[in-house]
């Protein structure tokens, strides 16, 4: 089931957009505590409406009791409602990456944001994926391991120092340029891997 609303972020027009292009959608799966104005899902939506995509954010029941079977039920419903799409990507968040099984399942790329990569259910599904993904993450976040993240994908980015919130000690200046080379990431990665012109 989709959102009703967007976010006000995402309503910039797209100019100039090619009739390949008009037919891109963007399946936006939030992180448990993070929606899809989180800065990470806020940059890498962008940069997908930026090349023609539509944006469809997913939300989630809160304190459901199977997060697996929840995210794994909502994702596959709304990927199955963007059927007839000619271009479809997940951009999933950390709760969002147990969505791992559905992009799998139906060959959609996708760009994971913090992955779960201490969950055996995401990591197997990420293993058996055949459409390209790029893993996102940082050497201070506990459910991030970049060891499997490279063993998984080429399309890796990996920040020294960042939590799970992609933030780095220091001033905040830091992690916000972070958030730039993650951005520059999702880009090269849309341009050079799932959209290559």
């Amino acid at each position: 089931m989709l959102s009703g609303t967007r976010p006000a972020v995402y309503d910039e027009a797209v100019t100039g957009e090619s009739s390949a292009a008009s037919a891109r959608a963007a399946l936006l799966a939030p992180g448990g505590n993070y929606g899809p104005d989180g800065p990470l899902l806020m940059f890498g939506g962008k940069a997908a409406q930026r090349r023609g995509a539509s944006l469809h954010p997913v939300t989630w029941d809160p304190g459901a009791a199977d997060p697996h079977a929840m995210v794994f039920t909502r994702v596959g419903q709304a990927v199955a409602g963007l059927d007839g799409t000619g271009s479809l990507i997940i951009l999933g968040k950390s709760l969002g990456t147990m969505a791992a099984p559905v992009a799998a399942d139906r060959g959609v790329p996708a760009v994971w944001f913090t992955p779960l990569l201490t969950d055996p259910d995401v990591v197997a599904a990420l293993r058996r994926a055949t459409a390209p993904c790029l893993l996102v993450g940082g050497t201070g976040d506990d459910w991030w391991d970049g060891d499997v993240a490279r063993s998984i994908t080429p399309h890796v980015t990996e920040i020294e120092g960042a939590d799970h919130g992609m933030f780095v000690p220091g001033p905040l200046a830091a992690s916000a340029g972070v958030l730039g080379e993650v951005a520059a990431a999702v880009e090269r990665f849309l341009d050079d891997i799932v959209w290559r012109s």
